[in-house]
């Protein structure tokens, strides 16, 4: 039996992650991938998706090139093409994985890995099996996508992200479940590429954990991009036809039938708890979750759990953070919880999105007496000479203080904009500080400031 001090289940962004910070504090360690190295992250989700996206603003480049002076005469798409590049790179990224175990001397173990009492964690590969010990355990075995008893998916007609991102042929229409942030990329996907598409929400409106204002002017860059969206809607049904599916939707208390040839469910991610041992050592869960402290550990000595498996945001940078924690914790580092209160989401549809702390109403119902600035990408030069200035900036700040409670962007390129905010908040920045610090022009960043200036009443272009 082989003997480590750390093994990692799982080598998604939290395991792959962890297990080179482990390495790097002195570990002997042990990672136990089932199938490819990366995870859904680097193979089925964040990388791939992101490659898929860069091609469709392409083509929609394409499409609006006389806009920009260009006259291209012929021109188009190749699905396969696209859908080949989006795999070429998820397997780039992969190799980069299995380089980095390599030089941090990692031993990567190959199978599906399951816990046992005492600390072992048995790995089966087909008719093969292995038994690891280790001084301590780290589950980071993530999500899939979730499925509901009135969207039976087939992988063909009705599926989740993964086929998604695979097919064989375009659709000419798609159904897509569901207006999170695959949802909605995936919408933006497809209308680029050409499909009909129908995005529909249960709630009253899209991306709704997003500030109301940035839920508003998405719905409203959707249909002006031609996609068709229904909110405050349930499918209650989904039938496979011959020629595609058909939908029941009831929509305040209406029914309607919808057709497309394809149907994706994005209604949300299911954690991968099953049959990995949890009830074997005793390990407690609670609605689908594992039950964790503040730096990891379960109620078992030994046996620690992070990424989308535990209650944190099911995001990629939260999953890493929180392996990093982990082991630090564990080679005896003073390490400060995570402020799960300054986690940035991004959503990579067009225009993107991007946000950090409250937004207007959560604060409001915390009692903050609040200031709200908005600078919005119309008024950016940077933006009018880019050729796309949908959007604005949102910034929340306490009156009384000066606290920066919350930043919400929605437009081109702000995923990239978002982190200003997330280091100000560490840093305890107030809004009269971020006025004070001098932005680039002519730059997108410019309107972060302005924003500012707009919650203090000193925007100055508009």
């Amino acid at each position: 039996m082989s003997e480590y001090d750390i093994v990692i289940i799982g080598s998604g962004p939290g395991g792959y992650v962890t297990a080179i910070r482990a390495s790097q504090l002195g570990f002997k360690t042990a990672l136990v991938e089932k199938e490819s190295l990366g995870g859904v992250c680097l193979n089925w989700g964040c990388i791939p998706t992101k490659a898929l996206l860069k091609s469709a603003q392409v083509f929609e480049y394409l499409n609006h090139a006389n806009d920009y002076g260009i006259n291209i005469k012929e021109y188009d798409k190749d699905f396969n093409a696209v859908i080949n590049r989006s795999r070429n790179i998820a397997d780039d990224m992969s190799k980069g994985v299995k380089f980095l175990m390599k030089k941090n001397k990692i031993d990567v173990i190959e199978g599906f890995g399951k816990i046992m009492p005492n600390k072992i964690v048995k790995v089966i590969n087909g008719d093969k099996s292995e038994e690891l010990k280790s001084k301590n355990i780290i589950i980071a075995t993530g999500a899939r996508s979730r499925e509901i008893p009135s969207i039976p998916k087939d992988g063909e007609k009705i599926f989740g992200y993964r086929e998604a991102m695979t097919l064989q042929k375009q659709p000419k229409s798609i159904i897509i479940v569901g207006s999170g942030a695959i949802g909605v990329e995936f919408a933006y996907f497809y209308n680029s590429m050409g499909s009909k598409v129908t995005l529909i929400e249960y709630q009253d409106r899209v991306v709704p954990v997003e500030d109301h204002e940035i839920s508003k002017q998405l719905q409203k860059s959707f249909q002006k991009k031609g996609i068709e969206v229904i909110t405050n809607s349930e499918v209650i049904l989904v039938e496979k036809k011959s020629r595609g599916i058909s939908a029941k939707v009831v929509t305040n208390k209406k029914e309607q039938e919808i057709k497309a040839d394809v149907l994706l469910s994005a209604v949300g991610i299911k954690s991968n708890i099953e049959e990995i041992g949890l009830e074997e050592v005793g390990i407690a869960i609670d609605k689908d979750k594992i039950i964790v402290n503040d730096f990891y550990e379960t109620n078992i000595p030994g046996y620690y759990a992070i990424g989308d498996i535990t209650k944190g945001q099911a995001l990629a940078h939260v999953a890493s953070a929180e392996g990093i924690v982990c082991v630090e914790k564990i080679a005896g580092k003073d390490v400060d919880p995570i402020d799960y209160n300054n986690i940035p989401g991004c959503t990579y549809c067009s225009p993107e999105i991007a946000s950090v702390g409250l937004t207007e109403n959560q604060a409001k119902n915390k009692g903050y007496d609040i200031m709200i600035g908005k600078f919005p990408f119309s008024a950016s030069g940077k933006a009018k000479a880019s050729g796309n200035d949908e959007g604005f900036i949102k910034v929340i700040f306490d009156k009384k203080y000066g606290e920066w409670l919350g930043c919400h962007m929605i437009g081109l390129g702000v995923t990239d904009m978002i982190a200003e905010a997330v280091l100000g908040r560490k840093l305890e920045t107030t809004g009269e500080e971020v006025l004070k610090t001098i932005h680039p022009h002519p730059t997108m960043s410019e309107a972060l400031v302005e924003a500012v200036a707009d919650a203090y009443g000193e925007v100055i272009h508009l």
